[in-house]
């Protein structure tokens, strides 16, 4: 009698379902978002779609052949790697990005180490965010029909309202694989037949919730949480990136331990960091933690146990007992870590709050003189909260009017008008202004409340020299002059080297005198 004995080196096969089947059910799974994701984006989405994924498919094939390696490619990885990458994209970048996104995430996150199985981070998510870091001001195109627009999470973090059920089912702006409910679909489908894991996709979801709720600053508003949920790719996140084999712990309380890591740091990402872009970063994070993860939890034959032991003898140790010292002390360190950061922002929330209203009370008063108080108007409130977190106007890129004030002296005169307005065409974010006019619309000046572009470049609009142009001017609306020298009276002269933030400001401005004219002056309420 012969016996065959496998000698190969690990991982073996231990079931009947191989790498290329299960690829292609993630495959199957990722279609529902990937038919919504084009059926409400339009043919543009599609060629997105497919461009990324032939390159990544591409990709793989000439390293195969180039590198005399076998022909991985056929296992549906490739393929899979770039539909990921294709869904989290805006519908309206160029072309050429999704393109050079797969060639990255193939190439260079997944070949160079060794191909599938060897990777130390999502190749769809290093594809992003290479993406993000290069082409960042196409990859925050979410514009519709031509006009600029934000993300609903965008809108959420500013403060405005956001339709939490158009998130849900993929219809509102953003990525083309934000249907939640397609994406729900397709990751609770692979967890009930047990091709991912369950440890990973819940813990994620929860720990980011527990998180939105202590630190969030509207505690457990369900719908503050389900607004969260369904935006910036946490579903798809937990589902699709976090639970890939490769890079995620191979034991059930390491998979929970990395579940809670991504989970905790998206949160956080979202609430303090300065990227729209959290949860990508969260996963990485994550991969990148992993290999130390299951260094310390490791599992173990169950005969091998202190716990097996134990039972044979008649004794039932507790289950705090039985957790690794690295894993109690590592969510020691997470608990303490949230419960301090809980506790300092609601000790200083007041303070904080309090110095931002000095900062604009100073700014409103810095252009409008000889205004000693500021009253608003109940019907110019209800004008620009019925936007709905809409962009103000037409032609005036994504700026939005936060709030307008009349500038009374002493004596209870109006001697000029305030209004507020962010522009989110910024080249590094948010461009938030204060515009101060008289009675007859001729401008007192501009003052900056939010500024976070390039120093020594986007930064140099907050100069007098680009500012001061502005002041004594009442133009309806403002020009753009990039080649310096202008002597006209509507036209603004660039700040050399950062036209996208000068543009921002113009629209700010613009979106201000528009409101002005039509609706403080126009009478339109």
């Amino acid at each position: 009698m012969q016996t065959t004995w496998n000698i190969s080196s690990s991982p073996h096969t231990r079931d009947k379902w191989t790498t290329a089947f299960i690829i292609k059910c993630v495959l199957l799974a990722l279609l529902p978002a990937t038919v919504i994701g084009v059926v409400v984006n339009g043919w543009h989405a599609l060629w997105v779609v497919l461009l990324a994924t032939f390159s990544a498919v591409a990709s793989e094939f000439l390293f195969d052949k180039l590198c005399h390696k076998p022909d991985t490619w056929k296992d549906g990885s490739a393929a899979v790697t770039g539909l990921m990458l294709a869904l989290t994209l805006s519908p309206n970048v160029p072309l050429l990005l999704p393109v050079l996104g797969s060639m990255f995430a193939i190439l260079v996150a997944k070949c160079c180490f060794g191909g599938l199985g060897k990777n130390f981070i999502n190749p769809a998510l290093a594809g992003r965010c290479f993406l993000m870091v290069s082409f960042g001001r196409a990859m925050a195109d979410f514009s519709v029909d031509g006009v600029s627009a934000a993300t609903p999470i965008a809108e959420l973090m500013a403060g405005r309202a956001v339709n939490i059920t158009r998130m849900f089912l993929g219809t509102e702006n953003g990525i083309i694989g934000s249907s939640v409910l397609a994406l729900m679909l397709g990751g609770l489908a692979l967890w009930a037949f047990d091709f991912i894991h369950g440890q990973i996709c819940f813990s994620v979801l929860g720990s980011f919730t527990l998180v939105m709720a202590l630190l969030g600053g509207q505690g457990f508003d369900v719908r503050f949480l389900l607004a969260h949920l369904c935006g910036g790719g946490v579903v798809m996140g937990a589902f699709f990136m976090a639970s890939d084999y490769v890079t995620s712990p191979v034991s059930r309380l390491g998979q929970t331990v990395y579940g809670v890591l991504i989970g905790v740091l998206g949160a956080l990402f979202r609430l303090y960091g300065g990227t729209a872009d959290a949860f990508s970063y969260s996963v990485i994070i994550g991969n990148l933690f992993t290999p130390l993860i299951d260094t310390y939890v490791i599992p173990k034959p169950y005969a091998f146990r202190k716990r097996a032991l134990r039972a044979q003898q008649g004794d039932r140790v507790p289950f705090y007992l039985r957790i690794p010292r690295a894993v109690k002390v590592l969510v020691s360190i997470m608990l303490i870590a949230g419960l301090a950061l809980s506790c300092i922002y609601y000790v200083t929330k007041d303070t904080i709050d309090e110095q931002q209203r000095a900062a604009r009370a100073k700014s409103f008063v810095s252009v409008c003189p000889g205004a000693v108080s500021f009253d608003s108007d109940v019907h110019w409130n209800l004008l620009i909260d019925s936007r709905s977190g809409q962009p103000w106007g037409s032609g005036f890129g994504r700026a939005y009017i936060n709030e307008a004030l009349i500038g009374k002296n002493e004596s209870g005169e109006t001697v000029g008008y305030v209004i507020s307005v962010t522009s989110a065409d910024g080249f590094d974010g948010n461009v938030s202004l204060a515009l101060g006019l008289d009675p007859d619309g001729k401008i007192y000046g501009v003052s900056f409340t939010e500024l976070n572009e390039t120093p020594g470049m986007g930064m140099r609009v907050n100069e007098d020299a680009f500012k001061n142009q502005f002041i004594g001017r009442s133009a309806e609306r403002f020009s753009l002059n990039k080649a310096g020298g202008s002597t006209r009276e509507d036209q603004i002269d660039s700040v050399s080297g950062a036209s996208i933030t000068s543009g921002a400001v113009l629209n700010a401005v613009n979106a201000g005198l528009d409101f002005f004219h039509t609706v403080v002056k126009g009478g339109d309420q």
